[in-house]
């Protein structure tokens, strides 16, 4: 009979593809791991691993059945999860996964207020981009990510809900384009862009509103943050989109000037996302309330300061 810890073994091999460190990860020894799946092998009647010198393979088969091992392994977390959080919302443990142009400016408002009502939610964070964090979520690693939307969710069987919008403004050198008098959108259409490198959705999404404006457009930089970009403008290479939830935290520098765009103002649309066949979908909307309370109280403050 097929066991979970084998298939949880399988797994943590062909994400590894090495005995030793997959042991590790399961917290068994090597060749305790390599007995397991000698036997599921036995139990399958198939060979689902080409064990080389220095190297695991995965055959063809093998890499199917760790397909669909990863998949029961995630739905066994989710009826353990179903378990233990029937009863309250937002105890135990939660892991969170928060895209980079959004966790500096939304967590330090956020955790705070989580601790505070719900003082047995056991939060852990996890900041990386969409795909990775998509993967995660999808693997079982992570129970809900923070994200801007879309993500195309049905091809990954997830679910989303949006929270709130983020409009951009344009950051540009206070003394260059005649700012701040000057269209937004008239400097854009002629100023190199600074864009955060590939992989960040903030890059694309910036992307897909000035190549509405600019059909020559290319950007030649790619910065890993914010903060980077942002002394580049200061000093004179170019301008940028920047979310306005991030104003107040990347923005101190007299030489930085802000413009607004007229309507309709280019934005993004900040959310959350999980699995659908994840049973705490109540934590996830109590988790939503709070997050959406955060950004409206800060852009009341942009809005009054």
């Amino acid at each position: 009979m097929v066991t979970l810890k084998q298939l949880r073994y399988l797994d943590a091999l062909a994400r590894h593809r090495h005995f030793g460190r997959a042991a590790a990860e399961c917290a068994v020894t090597q060749p305790a791991l390599s007995q397991q799946i000698r036997l599921l092998e036995e139990q399958l009647k198939l060979q689902l691993v080409e064990r080389l010198p220095r190297e695991v393979r995965l055959t063809d088969d093998g890499l199917e059945i760790a397909k669909r091992a990863a998949r029961i392994m995630t739905e066994a977390r989710d009826l353990v999860d179903h378990a233990h959080h029937r009863a309250e919302v937002l105890t135990g443990s939660l892991r969170l996964g928060v895209i980079p142009s959004i966790a500096p400016y939304v967590l330090p408002e956020a955790l705070p207020r989580l601790q505070a009502e719900f003082p047995h939610l056991e939060l852990s964070i996890r900041e990386s981009l969409t795909a990775t964090l998509l993967d995660e979520l999808s693997a079982g690693k992570l129970d809900v990510a923070l994200v801007a939307l879309p993500v195309a969710p049905q091809e990954r069987d997830l679910e989303t809900t949006t929270l709130f919008e983020d409009p951009f403004v344009l950051a540009v050198k206070t003394d260059a384009f005649d700012a701040p008098r000057a269209p937004a959108e008239q400097i854009i259409a002629t100023a190199p862009l600074l864009l955060l490198e590939e992989g960040h959705c903030l890059r694309d999404q910036a992307l897909a509103y000035c190549q509405a404006v600019r059909s020559d457009l290319h950007s030649r930089f790619g910065a890993s943050s914010l903060t980077t970009i942002m002394q580049m403008v200061a000093n004179g290479f170019g301008v940028t989109l920047l979310p306005e939830m991030s104003m107040s935290a990347e923005v101190a520098d007299p030489r930085i000037s802000l413009l607004r765009f007229s309507a309709p103002a280019p934005k993004r649309d900040v959310g959350l996302v999980w699995r659908q066949t994840s049973p705490r979908k109540r934590d996830f909307v109590e988790l939503g309330r709070v997050l959406e309370g955060c950004a409206s109280k800060a852009a009341a403050a942009r809005t009054s300061g």
